[in-house]
């Protein structure tokens, strides 16, 4: 089987954080490269003080996460969800993969992306691919290119099997985070009057406009580059936050006031060891669960406010 290495290298005090973050893309770990403590580690492990040149030679400040992903998965997604969280955590890194040519990452994305049937309602056909729809569904196409957000990822999957409940003719939508654009996508070809995606990333951004274009809505959607709501303004029936979980919990004290009396909060991008985390903030910021759904290690939950 052929493998796909990606490396993130960040300063040594963003270790766990991004070690936490890698870990959420495989389920067979990661390896970490550190030498920080190298002296003691050598002695408490192999009792010796002599250590070879190019070892003490290392890099003392930084640390280098190292993830394998196999060729029967997305390696081009993985890296973009990398990218698009520690972002989001405001981690310093460089990021590089062996295996995969950086120039060929949109061609990579058409190995491994194909149509997908979500929930009841909704399915996510890429650009390229033609689909003949014998169920009558909603049909959201899209590129995805170098942003988050094909539908195949876990995360996005439970958001939008979420919203297709939520989401009704008339209602205004608001995805913080919007990678690909994907979820503000399918909200207004379910029925949304309009949708606004809002993302850290320019080049999110962009693809997320160059995605509303494919899909002739591009009236109904607006993407804007910014740090969660920091730029919004106005109330919504329903707000979706596919973020890691840290993040989210920043929001949850501001983001009630983007809300109508009877909106949703749809979260999700929350491995399950973050649940109780996540469970704390929302009752401390006077939230209700009112729907769960779980896949692959991963949460999302919709969120009233209470009354």
């Amino acid at each position: 089987m052929n493998w796909t290495e990606i490396t993130v290298n960040v300063p040594l005090e963003f270790t766990d954080t991004a070690a936490a973050i890698a870990n959420m893309t495989v389920p067979y770990g990661i390896y970490i490269e550190d030498y920080s403590d190298l002296e003691q580690s050598a002695w408490d492990i192999a009792h010796i003080d002599l250590i070879d040149e190019e070892l003490i030679n290392k890099d003392r400040s930084c640390s280098i996460i190292h993830i394998y992903i196999s060729e029967c998965d997305n390696a081009a997604e993985a890296l973009e969800f990398l990218k698009e969280r520690l972002t989001a955590e405001g981690v310093p890194f460089e990021a590089g993969s062996v295996g995969v040519d950086d120039s060929d990452w949109n061609e990579n994305w058409k190995k491994y992306f194909h149509t997908i049937e979500i929930g009841e309602k909704l399915a996510v056909v890429p650009s390229w691919e033609n689909y003949e729809n014998p169920q009558n569904r909603t049909i959201l196409s899209i590129d995805p290119g170098a942003a988050f957000g094909t539908g195949t990822h876990a995360t996005t999957s439970l958001c939008l099997e979420l919203l297709q409940d939520k989401i009704c003719d008339g209602v205004k939508m608001l995805d913080i985070g919007c990678g690909s654009g994907i979820l503000a996508l399918a909200s207004v070809l379910l029925g949304a009057e309009n949708a606004v995606g809002v993302d850290i990333d320019a080049q999110s951004v962009k693809t997320a406009t160059e995605n509303a274009q494919i899909n002739n809505i591009s009236d109904k959607v607006k993407f804007i580059v910014g740090d969660l709501a920091d730029k919004i303004s106005g109330k919504y029936e329903v707000i979706c936050a596919n973020i890691v979980a840290d993040v989210i919990i920043r929001l949850l004290p501001d983001v009630d006031k983007f809300m109508t009396d009877n909106g949703v909060l749809i979260i999700s991008g929350i491995i399950d060891i973050r649940k109780e985390d996540i469970f704390e903030a929302v009752v401390k910021n006077g939230f209700t669960i009112i729907e769960e759904k779980y896949k692959d290690n991963w949460c999302a939950f919709v969120l009233s406010k209470s009354i």
